[in-house]
């Protein structure tokens, strides 16, 4: 039984917060793991996404020099997103997904998703 199981909800004034995601049921390796938000009334998009089999990392452009995925395969399959200088339209249900092998931005691609994490950045 596949499971991505993520925090719960998460508020904060800026600053930073990092989430984190528990992976089983899959070889953690063999996928691609990515953050995805979506923003209520648009359409999600992939945030971050790590491979472990080209050793990519992406980033969206909104993101960049302010998010840092990281995953720990050694102790607990995680993948955590470290989000730092968090900004009111960083307000978004963040999901993590799993795509084997490569990162991939198109949504419906992704073979895993956790339920989801509320991130609430209050101005």
């Amino acid at each position: 039984d596949v499971q991505l199981q993520a925090l719960g909800e998460a508020r904060c004034s800026r600053g930073s917060l990092r989430l984190s995601c528990a992976v089983s049921g899959i070889t953690f390796d063999d996928y691609a793991m990515s953050w995805i938000r979506q923003v209520p009334g648009k359409e999600r998009e992939v945030v971050s996404c790590t491979s472990k089999s080209d050793g990519s990392t992406y980033y969206a452009d909104s993101v960049k020099g302010r998010f840092t995925i990281s995953s720990d395969s050694n102790t607990e399959n995680e993948v955590f997103l470290q989000m730092n200088s968090l900004k009111p339209e960083d307000t978004a249900v963040y999901y993590c997904a799993a795509h084997a092998v490569f990162c991939t931005l198109q949504i419906s691609e992704y073979d895993y998703w956790g339920l989801g994490t509320l991130v609430t950045v209050s101005s």
